[in-house]
């Protein structure tokens, strides 16, 4: 039994996704956790989104929010800045970050809420996903929570945090600008926790349910988007690190180096 039961505010950002939104909220309305609120971003849908939204306004723990600024067109930073805007809205003391076509474990919140009272050092999270691939879940293997200069961080689903780590986070990173286009919001906050508040926890468990889909299947396998993606995570690493030093001994860092050359990128 849990004894201290803080407020877990579950921020979901949605765009055109109303195949599995109801989805993703049902998962969070079903947890075995009572205390908790669901703030959902919608970003401009031009699907069927608000109609599913509706059926979910009179339920108490369910805000809604519509984006009513203009988009940027860039992923991964739209995503940031509806995480952004939700936070700002939430009052929950943890929290928790699902985009749309995920969905959660019906004891994740449960779980992350022992593990954060247990682990008063703690302030960030990720958990393994279970990533869906032709119509089948794969369980992730282990991950583990020592990092190299390109680490293993699990989608933005899988990651929670304590509220006055993001307050924190965000001075260094807000507003979300067009630097390091690439690079999404969970990738900024793990690099930001391991490497900078030294906070970092990675659960074994499976709690997530991940989609790949959309924007992650550009990222093919040593195609340009994928190695300009490996550039920008670098940049950003060596913003937050300040460690370059380290960065030239690294054999990752080198060979993205070589391949920016061939792409005429600059790192």
């Amino acid at each position: 039994m849990i004894k201290n039961k803080p407020l877990v505010s579950i921020l979901v950002a949605n765009y055109n996704n109303e195949k599995f939104l109801s989805r993703s909220i049902n998962s969070c309305l079903k947890q075995k956790y009572s205390n908790l609120e669901i703030l959902v971003h919608d970003d401009n849908s031009s699907d069927n989104s608000i109609e599913k939204l509706n059926t979910f306004k009179k339920n108490p723990k369910v805000k809604i929010f519509y984006n009513k600024s203009k988009k940027q067109n860039i992923a991964a930073l739209d995503a940031a800045n509806s995480y952004y805007k939700i936070f700002k809205k939430s009052k929950g003391s943890i929290i928790c970050i699902l985009d749309s076509d995920d969905y959660f474990h019906i004891n994740k919140v449960r779980r992350l809420v022992q593990i954060f009272n247990k682990k008063k050092n703690i302030c960030f999270i990720q958990n393994l996903p279970k990533i869906k691939k032709e119509k089948k879940f794969l369980k992730k293997k282990n991950i583990n929570s020592r990092l190299s200069f390109w680490p293993y961080l699990a989608p933005e689903s899988c990651i929670s945090f304590r509220r006055d780590f993001m307050i924190n986070f965000l001075k260094i990173n807000k507003p979300f600008k067009k630097d390091f286009k690439s690079i999404w919001l969970g990738f900024r906050m793990g690099t930001y926790a391991y490497y900078c508040t030294k906070q970092f926890f990675s659960l074994n468990e499976h709690l997530t349910y991940y989609e790949s889909l959309g924007e992650s299947k550009k990222y093919t396998f040593f195609g340009k988007k994928w190695m300009q993606r490996r550039k920008d995570s670098f940049e950003y690493l060596k913003k937050i690190v300040k460690k370059r030093q380290i960065l030239n001994k690294n054999i990752d860092y080198l060979f993205t180096n070589i391949f920016s050359n061939i792409y005429k990128f600059k790192i």
